[in-house]
C-alpha cells in the first residue's frame, strides 16, 4: 500500500500517511478480483505497507469529514463487501492471506489487516494496532472491525471494550496476548521470519504451478439518453417515476463451452462470468451515481432451457478453479443486490427465462409478480439449493419459507417448470395474476412503492431481506452498519461542534450526554 496523497477520488483532501478514500478502495477491490481470476497459482498473499512512517492511517478522516451522508454510507458498505471479498476468495482458493504491520497501523487500516488470516507486528517500540474511532472521532471503526474483532478473532470482550476505547492502541507482547495480532518479530529478523513462514505455506499447498490465468479486460457500457447498455443487460431509468427498468438477455447456450478447456479458453467472455461482471458494474453505478431511483423493474428474456444449459455448465464442472471462481462472484454480485438500499420487483411476462441463476436473482428481490398465462414458467435447478447462498448463508428459499418447512423440504430436487399458480403455491412468487389483473395492480405496486419514505423503506429492506440465522458478515452489513449510519447523523460525530467536524482542529469536541 502506496497511496499517493495528491490523487484524492474528489478534491478537497489529501490522501496523507497511507489513509485512503472510496478510490484507494475501488483498487484494492480489483486487486483481489484479479487475484482470484489472473494469479490461480499463488499460495500467499502478503499485505504490506511501503509508507516509511505508517503502516495505514486508516479511512481519510477529511475526507469523511466533507463527504455527505450517503456518500459515506456507500463509502463504508463498499469497504465492507471488499474486505469479505478478500476473506471468501483466501477461503475458497485455500490461499494464506497474512498482514506484515510495519509503523502504525489504525482504524481501517487494522480493519483491512483484520481480514487477513494472519496479522504479523513488526516490534519495534513504534509499530501499534489500534480502533480509534470512538475515543477521536465519536465515532465506530465503519468497515467491520468490532465484529471481526469479537466473532472472528475471538478476543474476550472486556479486552476489546478496552482496545477499542484506547487511541493509541497497543504494541508488541501485548498486541499478542490479547489476540490481537499473531506473530511479533524484531525489526531485524521481521522480514527473514516471515519469509520463511510463507514457504511453509507454500509447501502446503503444492501443484498450483501450472495454472494458468485469464485476464479480465475493461467492462464496455454505452451510457446515453438515461440507458446504460451493456452486452448481457441493459438499464434504462426513469427519472420522472424514480424507477429503472434492468433487463437480462440470457443468448442461447448452443455451442457453448462444453469443457474445461474450453471454458478457460473462452477466459473473461464466457457468458456467466461476463453476466456477473456486467450486473455488478451495473449496481455500482446505481448504488453511487443514481440516488434517485427508489426501484428497480427486474426483467429478463430469453429461453429456459438456455439458461438452464448455462448453469448446468457451470455445475458439471465444479471443482475445476476457474468455474468454482466464477459462482462465487455470481454468489457474491447476488448479495451485493441484496445489500443495495434500493427496492428491487421482479416481473415474470411473456419472454422470461427466470430459471436457475435467473430465478435467484429473482428471490433477491423484495416481490415476485408472475403474469399468469399459458407458456409462462419458472424452473428450479440444482443452482438454487445452495450454490449460491445468502449473505447469511442459507438459500433464498429456506429464507423466503422460515416458517413453512414442509413446504420447502418439498421443493428440493424438484426441477420441472412451474407454471404461475404451481410457483406461487410453492412460495417461489408473490403474486400469480392473469392478463387484466397483472396490467392493472403492478403499475399501482410501482407507484406506491416510489411514493413512500426511501428512508423507512431502506430500514424496512434490511430488516425483512434477512430473515433467519445470522453470521459474522450480516453483523456487519446489519447491525453494525445501522448503527454507524445513525451515528454519522448524530450532531456528537457530525455537527458543528461533532468529534468529526472538528478532528485535526484545536477545538475540542462538545458532546450530549444524554443517552439516546
Amino acid at each position: 500500500m502506496d497511496v499517493n496523497p495528491d490523487h484524492p477520488l474528489k478534491d478537497g483532501y489529501e490522501l496523507k500517511l497511507n489513509s485512503y478514500d472510496l478510490g484507494v478502495d475501488i483498487e484494492l477491490a480489483d486487486i483481489v478480483r484479479r487475484l482470484r481470476f489472473e494469479h490461480p497459482e499463488i499460495t500467499s498473499l502478503v499485505v504490506s505497507s511501503a509508507h516509511e512512517q505508517v503502516f495505514c492511517a486508516g479511512a481519510n478522516i477529511h475526507m469523511l469529514g466533507v463527504s455527505s451522508h450517503a456518500w459515506k454510507v456507500n463509502f463504508c458498505k463498499f469497504t465492507n463487501e471488499t474486505r469479505c471479498e478478500l476473506e471468501d476468495w483466501a477461503s475458497q482458493a485455500d490461499v494464506a492471506t497474512v498482514c506484515a504491520i510495519t509503523g502504525p497501523c489504525a482504524g481501517g487500516g487494522y480493519e483491512l489487516a483484520l481480514a487477513c488470516e494472519e496479522i504479523w507486528l513488526v516490534d519495534d517500540g513504534n509499530s501499534a494496532v489500534s480502533l480509534p474511532e470512538t475515543p477521536l472521532l465519536g465515532v465506530l471503526p465503519g468497515t467491520g472491525g468490532l465484529t471481526r474483532l469479537v466473532d472472528k478473532r475471538k478476543v474476550r470482550r472486556d479486552r476489546a471494550d478496552v482496545f477499542c476505547t484506547l487511541a493509541e492502541g497497543f504494541k508488541g507482547k501485548k498486541a499478542v496476548q490479547w489476540g490481537l495480532v499473531d506473530a511479533i518479530a524484531p525489526k531485524s529478523k521481521f522480514n527473514d521470519t516471515l519469509a520463511a513462514h510463507l514457504v511453509s505455506h507454500r509447501d502446503q499447498r503444492p501443484g498450483r504451478a501450472d495454472r494458468s490465468g485469464i485476464t479480465l479486460n475493461d467492462i464496455p457500457f454505452v451510457d446515453e439518453d438515461n440507458t446504460r447498455k451493456y452486452s448481457t443487460l441493459h438499464v434504462e431509468y426513469d427519472n420522472a417515476r424514480r424507477t429503472a427498468q434492468l433487463v437480462i438477455q440470457v443468448p442461447s447456450a448452443e455451442g457453448a463451452p462444453d469443457s474445461a478447456e474450453a471454458i478457460h479458453a473462452a477466459g473473461d467472455q464466457f457468458w456467466p462470468l461476463l453476466f456477473a461482471r456486467e450486473l455488478e458494474d451495473a449496481i455500482l453505478d446505481l448504488r453511487v451515481n443514481r440516488h434517485d431511483t427508489g426501484l428497480v423493474l427486474l426483467k429478463t428474456k430469453g429461453q429456459l432451457e438456455d439458461i438452464k444449459a448455462w448453469d448446468q455448465i457451470l455445475i458439471d464442472h465444479q471443482g475445476d478453479w476457474l468455474v468454482d471462481q466464477i459462482t462465487h462472484l455470481l454468489s457474491h454480485v447476488i448479495q451485493r443486490v441484496e445489500r443495495t438500499s434500493c427496492s428491487f420487483f421482479a416481473l415474470i411476462e411473456g419472454d422470461s427465462c427466470f430459471g436457475g441463476t435467473m430465478l435467484e436473482l429473482a428471490l433477491a428481490c423484495d416481490r415476485q409478480y408472475m403474469l399468469d398465462e399459458d407458456g409462462i414458467e419458472v424452473q428450479r435447478s440444482p443452482i438454487n439449493e445452495g450454490i449460491l447462498p445468502m449473505t447469511t448463508g442459507i438459500t433464498r428459499q429456506a429464507c423466503r419459507l422460515l416458517g413453512e418447512v414442509e413446504l420447502l423440504e418439498s421443493c428440493l430436487g424438484k426441477f420441472d417448470r412451474m407454471d404461475a399458480s404451481e410457483a406461487e403455491e410453492m412460495g417461489l412468487i408473490t403474486e400469480a395474476l392473469d392478463e387484466f389483473d397483472y396490467e392493472d395492480m403492478v403499475p399501482v405496486a410501482i407507484d406506491e412503492r416510489v411514493s413512500l419514505s426511501p428512508d423507512s423503506l431502506t430500514g424496512m429492506e434490511a430488516n425483512l431481506r434477512f430473515s433467519g440465522p445470522e453470521n459474522t458478515k450480516s453483523k456487519v452489513f446489519g447491525r453494525l452498519s445501522a448503527w454507524q449510519n445513525w451515528i454519522f447523523i448524530r450532531p456528537n460525530a457530525t455537527g458543528p461542534n461533532g468529534a468529526l467536524t472538528l478532528y485535526g482542529r484545536p477545538e475540542r469536541p462538545e458532546f450530549a450526554w444524554d443517552r439516546v
